[in-house]
């Protein structure tokens, strides 16, 4: 059973490579149009994937931070929601003002 392993293993990293590619919008792809880095992963069973993962698609800071956060941790934290909670309460004074 062992001695198949390692062609197991090239079909999985080959498999994950062409799923990414297949995946991965064409404005994230590097260097060469998806449809080449398609024919690269399918032909060059090790070297294609491998490059692919390394060198063929834009990736992520692996720090993450500050800069990669899209949506607010909570409402008290989101600056357009407190703008939006202050009008409303001042317009709420106006009206038992008036």
């Amino acid at each position: 059973m062992l001695r198949y392993l390692p062609f197991l293993l090239i079909i999985a990293l080959t498999i994950y490579a062409f799923i990414d590619c297949l995946n991965t919008p064409e404005e994230e792809v590097k260097h060469l149009p998806k449809v080449v880095w398609v024919i690269i992963i399918l032909l060059f069973s090790i070297v294609g994937p491998v490059v692919w993962l390394f060198a063929g698609k834009k990736r992520a800071p692996a720090g993450g931070g500050r800069a990669r956060r899209a949506q607010w941790v909570a409402p008290d934290d989101n600056p357009e929601f407190l703008k939006r909670l202050r009008e409303e309460q001042e317009k709420g004074r106006d009206k038992d003002t008036d």
